[in-house]
């Protein structure tokens, strides 16, 4: 595919729903009153049956969401990220993980989307908060291709799954041939001078940023990492053995988010690397405002990215 025409994330999602029912899979979807959050709309149409609206009442979607898995359905939640790690954290926590229940957590507008409404709306916490929980899969889609085979596997693995979405709109840099595989480590860029490690919509950022520092004579690597948890290490052991510099980039606090992650596999292995980690500031909350302008303070766009690379080589 790998075409510049940008695409809404949560479209794809909503045609593979439709596309998983016609395959006969018996998916239902629940929302609390995020129906336009989630553009669920052409679900709806076609399958009005199988879609749940609880209100805005997150700790009753979950529970919903578990009672119709335990009665047999696949069942999605759409809404917003920060409303359902916040608001419903103890029953995704027993209901759904403790409990491994058969429900796929989609959290929307993740990160700092909502841009201006600031603390209440940002979710910059929804990685850490989920690492810390048993028993469920953790995926972040960077474009829709992978966004279409995330929700493939997702919607035939048995157990809980937490996928981290975006809701702006991105080009494709996956080919139609790409198949998502949990664990793998997604390399989209070889490289020898540095490796950038981002996850979600900031790899756009960081392909971005390797572009211009190619035009500059600095080879650098890039690695998706769609698979949060599981994670198979040994790409990233290699690529930090061959460059010796890391930067990680995402839209969530620097606390157990990818940087903690990477943190902890050059630690666990003994690696020398420098590293940097680029997101939000661990023990704050972000800053409010347009997105870009929130991305370039904390230096997660392609001009943060570039500067802090021209640093690491001492350029």
């Amino acid at each position: 595919m790998n075409t510049q025409e940008k695409i809404d994330l949560r479209d794809t999602m909503v045609q593979t729903l439709i596309e998983a029912v016609d395959q006969q899979i018996n998916v239902a979807v629940a929302v609390s009153d995020s129906t336009s959050t989630a553009k669920i709309a052409p679900f709806q149409k076609k399958f009005p049956e199988r879609l749940v609206n609880v209100g805005i009442a997150e700790q009753n979607l979950v529970g919903v969401a578990t009672g119709l898995a335990l009665g047999g359905y696949v069942v999605v939640t759409t809404n917003a990220a920060p409303f359902l790690v916040g608001r419903a954290n103890e029953q995704v926590k027993n209901d759904v993980c403790y409990s491994q229940t058969n429900v796929k957590l989609v959290g929307l507008n993740a990160g700092v989307c909502y841009g201006p409404l600031a603390s209440t709306h940002h979710a910059i916490d929804d990685l850490s908060i989920m690492r810390g929980f048993g028993n469920i899969q953790i995926f972040a889609p960077s474009d829709a291709v992978e966004t279409r085979e995330i929700f493939r596997y997702a919607l035939r693995y048995n157990g809980p799954v937490y996928i981290r979405m975006d809701s702006a709109k991105f080009p494709t840099f996956h080919e139609e041939d790409y198949r998502f595989e949990p664990g793998k480590v997604d390399v989209l860029r070889e490289g020898n001078a540095v490796t950038i490690i981002a996850v979600g919509s900031v790899v756009h950022e960081a392909m971005a940023a390797a572009q211009e520092l190619a035009a500059q004579s600095f080879s650098a690597e890039v690695l998706n990492i769609s698979s949060i948890r599981p994670l198979q290490p040994q790409r990233i052991i290699e690529s930090l053995q061959k460059t010796k510099r890391v930067i990680t980039v995402e839209e969530h606090s620097l606390h157990g988010g990818l940087g903690s992650i990477v943190s902890e596999i050059i630690a666990d292995n003994g690696l020398q690397a420098i590293s940097v980690r680029l997101g939000i500031t661990e023990g704050q909350f972000s800053k409010a405002g347009p997105r870009d302008k929130i991305r370039a303070y904390y230096k997660i766009d392609k001009q943060g990215i570039v500067e802090t690379a021209r640093k690491m080589m001492g350029n």
